[in-house]
């Protein structure tokens, strides 16, 4: 009884503090806003790429590039949701289906979407990835579509499953009678294309757009019009935008962290009582931020990335505070077999260091060794108890950030 007093205590002074927002969703990623400001060019140049489906066309395939945050799932939304809107008034047979393939994780749950999109039923699980496919090919010709499938995410799915999915979908026009289909792919990776098949290339034939990160003054603008949506008039003040945009402009131009970082500080403020946001708030909203987004990228890493960083962290164990490609790649070729994985190539490997240097779980840095050349020295850039309790929720994991790999020894006599 106790317990559900506190929590009654804890509702009701909330609905008696001073209320700061108006509409806190439109500080959320998903909201799309009826304006989106220093995009007009990549708005122009995608809606004339997809503009002949308005005459029944098939329009190229696409695929949009750029960092997190830097709008390219917004635009993207922003511009098929009208599209959809003007072929309705045309009466054009223009069917989009968005799909996050980080969150599907896997091709049968991509093709379960698309056929959810056209109104094939499809169980949760059960059929064969090649039995759902052929039910989609078969919905969108009994539909006569143009359908316009919108992969984000699309280098986390491949980079963990390979590229049948996107094989496939590139040659599904040529078994289709009366329908076509066109993909939107969206990556945060420029080095996507590395990780697909020549047949996969050969048959995208897509037309591809990059997003360059936001400057500070470009988040500032994109901050005010949220907040005049978000908040209550003159809640937020001029130095909280300022720095927010700053902060979030520091760290590659991001916007969703902009976003996060003002709705957070909101709340902060909110808790707290006060009538305003201040940079005080911006602060507290930054280091809270800061530690939830590791946790969640440690989470979302895929299976090798993941083998990768467990393979750093048992040399740090092993009081290797920097490690060489190498010494890595032994102990995550040791921790494949463990995890019944067939291992990657080692220049593969190298790359997934330096894509988990880029998102900031990993820092590595290139040294001379005099006349022997150079190398790279790499080492862990967060905290190991961040990962201790993140990968701990992994059975499989939870096993490996244990285990004492038979190369260790050796590598920690000669590098330590």
């Amino acid at each position: 009884m106790k317990e559900f007093t506190l929590l009654d205590d804890v509702f009701e002074r909330f609905l008696e503090s001073t209320n700061v927002f108006k509409d806190r969703e439109m500080l959320r990623h998903d909201y799309v806003p009826d304006k989106l400001p220093h995009r007009e060019e990549q708005i122009c140049c995608l809606g004339e790429i997809v503009a002949p489906v308005l005459k029944g066309s098939r329009c190229s395939n696409i695929f949009v590039y750029g960092k997190t945050g830097t709008g390219k799932t917004a635009v993207i939304k922003y511009v098929l949701n009208r599209l959809a809107d003007k072929a309705r008034e045309f009466g054009a047979p223009v069917k989009v289906c968005y799909v996050n393939c980080r969150l599907a994780g896997t091709e049968y749950r991509v093709y379960s979407s698309l056929c959810g999109a056209i109104g094939v039923n499809v169980p949760f699980t059960g059929l064969a990835v090649g039995e759902v496919f052929d039910r989609l090919k078969a919905g969108l010709d009994s539909g006569k579509l143009l359908f316009i499938v919108v992969l984000d995410e699309i280098d986390a799915l491949i980079k963990a499953r390979g590229d049948t999915l996107l094989y496939e979908l590139t040659r599904i026009n040529e078994t289709l009678e009366d329908s076509r289909t066109a993909i939107v792919g969206i990556s945060n990776d420029l080095q996507f294309k590395e990780f697909l098949d020549p047949r996969v290339l050969s048959s995208l034939s897509e037309e591809e757009i990059v997003f360059r990160p936001y400057d500070a003054a470009e988040l500032q603008d994109i901050l005010w019009d949220r907040a005049q949506m978000a908040f209550l008039d003159s809640v937020v003040l001029d130095g909280a935008v300022g720095l927010c945009a700053a902060l979030a402009a520091a760290e590659h131009g991001d916007a969703r962290r902009a976003l996060d970082l003002l709705r957070v500080a909101g709340e902060l403020a909110e808790r707290e009582g006060s009538e305003h946001v201040v940079e005080e708030h911006i602060r507290l909203a930054e280091k809270r931020i800061e530690h939830d987004r590791v946790m969640e990228a440690l989470k979302n890493l895929p299976p090798h990335s993941k083998l990768v960083l467990c393979s750093v962290y048992l040399l740090g164990k092993a009081k290797v505070s920097c490690a060489i490609t190498g010494d890595i790649y032994e102990i995550y070729s040791e921790l494949c077999d463990q995890s019944g994985l067939a291992p990657l190539t080692q220049r593969r490997v190298s790359g997934l260091i330096n894509e988990l240097d880029v998102v900031g779980l990993l820092n590595s840095r290139v040294v001379s060794m005099g006349r022997y050349g150079r190398t790279k020295k790499i080492r862990l850039s967060i905290a190991r108890s961040l990962i201790r309790k993140v990968f701990t929720t992994d059975d499989r994991l939870r096993r490996l950030i244990s285990y004492e790999p038979g190369c260790l020894a050796g590598i920690s006599r000669s590098r330590g």
